[in-house]
């Protein structure tokens, strides 16, 4: 087992130890128990509305335009920004990666696998009142 932290757009790894001696535990969120389906994470960089990166369920075979223009809609619309968002100018990371994501093409296709991190970042866009909320 083992425990994945992400600062500052740097992915650090520790092992997690049990503490009963010998301990296997399941591991219950593999993708192969999600019916075709696999998790992905996406944040809006400075904008701490909200507080971290936000959990999907989607398809591999969904398109990125699909998940920006339907999937992520309900947890993101809060934001009194979000109606300004201009996709070409949003800046993307993938795992921390710079990543430029083709709206047409799937998850799948540009490497987006199951619980992978997408971050964005909206140049023109400042948070509520310009101060990053």
């Amino acid at each position: 087992m083992g425990l994945e932290i992400q600062l500052h757009r740097e992915v650090f790894s520790m092992a997690v130890n049990a503490l009963k001696k010998g301990y296997q535990g399941e591991i219950r969120d593999k993708v192969e128990n999600f019916n075709g389906n696999q998790l992905v994470y996406v944040g809006w960089d400075k904008h701490l509305l909200f507080c971290s990166a936000f959990t999907f369920m989607v398809s591999a075979e969904s398109t990125f335009r699909a998940l920006t223009d339907e999937v992520i809609v309900d947890a993101f619309s809060q934001h009194p920004e979000w109606s300004q968002i201009n996709w070409g100018e949003a800046n993307w990371l993938l795992n921390g990666e710079s990543f430029v994501p083709d709206r047409t093409k799937t998850l799948k296709e540009q490497g987006i696998t199951h619980k992978s991190l997408l971050r964005f970042e909206t140049p023109q866009l400042k948070g509520f009142m310009d101060a990053a909320v």
